[in-house]
């Protein structure tokens, strides 16, 4: 099941979209404010994230920009009154994956969602490399069937190498990808992020996951070295 956060300050609204999705087969959980985002998004399992961008106590987009400089990468659909050609440019340069004007039809909700949520889960219900296991319905990497415990960043870093295995990624490449900014976060958080990874996937280094290639980035090995 998939699991939506729904941010709308109209009470009403809000309900409407609880409602409708619910039908649809969705779990959605209700904010009327941002206050509770981050804790929900660290406790729950969250898909995706329907946010207003008139808020009380911020703007929309401006707070998903903020979530992504801190590492969460739940795809979003923006449902704002903000309806303007700079307006949605502006949604998508904050990190949108789709753009809804207000008013709208409870049917256009729907399918946006649905294909968002297709084009965002993968198409793979467990993906294995090596003894690393991925189960997508849980987002949960496991190594010879023990639960690594990652952060938000961790997880869809891991992710993305073991995605592209035997792949040579740059540090640009990995910024776009999984920090979602290229310019404003420096190459160097990379190589602390990958520090971090290793020290939980391999402490003691030796199934070596992960290879550095001087001056140009890292590499998923989907065999091991002979040693």
């Amino acid at each position: 099941m998939f699991t939506i956060l729904a941010v709308e300050d109209d009470a009403d609204l809000l309900e409407l979209i609880e409602y409708t999705l619910g039908k649809e087969g969705y779990d959605v959980i209700g904010c009327v404010d941002t206050l509770a985002v981050e804790q929900i998004l660290d406790e729950e399992n969250i898909s995706l994230i329907l946010m207003d961008r008139n808020l009380p106590n911020t703007e929309g987009s401006i707070f998903i920009q903020s979530l992504r400089q801190k590492g969460y990468n739940q795809p979003v659909i923006y449902i704002t009154a903000k309806d303007s050609d700079d307006d949605i440019l502006e949604g998508f340069q904050r990190g949108a994956d789709d753009y809804i004007t207000k008013p709208f039809h409870l049917d256009v909700l729907k399918a946006r969602v649905k294909a968002v949520l297709k084009r965002t889960s993968g198409v793979f219900d467990v993906l294995k490399v090596r003894d690393i296991v991925y189960k997508a319905n849980s987002k949960k990497f496991y190594i010879e069937d023990k639960f690594v415990e990652l952060t938000h960043l961790e997880h869809d870093l891991l992710l993305e190498l073991i995605k592209n295995k035997d792949v040579l990624l740059s540090r640009d490449l990995l910024l776009e990808n999984v920090w979602g900014d290229s310019i404003d976060t420096k190459q160097k958080t990379v190589n602390v992020a990958i520090k971090r990874l290793k020290g939980k996937i391999d402490p003691t280094g030796e199934k070596d996951y992960i290879k550095s290639v001087r001056s140009e980035g890292y590499m998923f090995a989907s065999t091991p070295d002979d040693k």
